[in-house]
């Protein structure tokens, strides 16, 4: 399941990449908005999986779910607070650590998927 949810996470990223360059250049995004919130849904329920599937589940499993829900959010307010015009460079900036710290957890659980092996 942890390579579904990666897979999932890698195409949002890929999808909010499509989505910045087509507003930078003025245009329609509203069908890839609604294939990356469709993309948010699956990635909220292979996490859940993920998270369930733990024998125990230790804090950090928590902490990590808090921050992936806050990781999608971050994910609208960019794409949406753009659409509005205004400027999105703090939440870029907040998008990015939110991004590092997520996938760094995402590495190391148990759950995770080591890229050492």
């Amino acid at each position: 399941m942890s390579h579904a949810h990666l897979t999932l996470l890698v195409l949002a990223l890929i999808f909010l990449i499509i989505i910045a360059v087509l507003q930078n250049k003025g245009r329609n995004i509203r069908i890839w908005h609604i294939v990356l919130r469709a993309t948010y849904i699956l990635i909220i329920v292979t996490g859940g999986m993920l998270f369930f599937a733990a024998y125990s589940i230790p804090l950090s499993y928590y902490l990590k779910a808090i921050l992936g829900i806050f990781m999608i959010s971050l994910f609208e307010m960019v794409i949406v607070q753009k659409q509005k015009g205004k400027i999105t460079d703090v939440i870029w900036i907040a998008f990015s650590l939110v991004l590092v710290i997520l996938f760094a957890p995402g590495f190391t659980l148990p759950m995770g998927y080591d890229l050492l092996k």
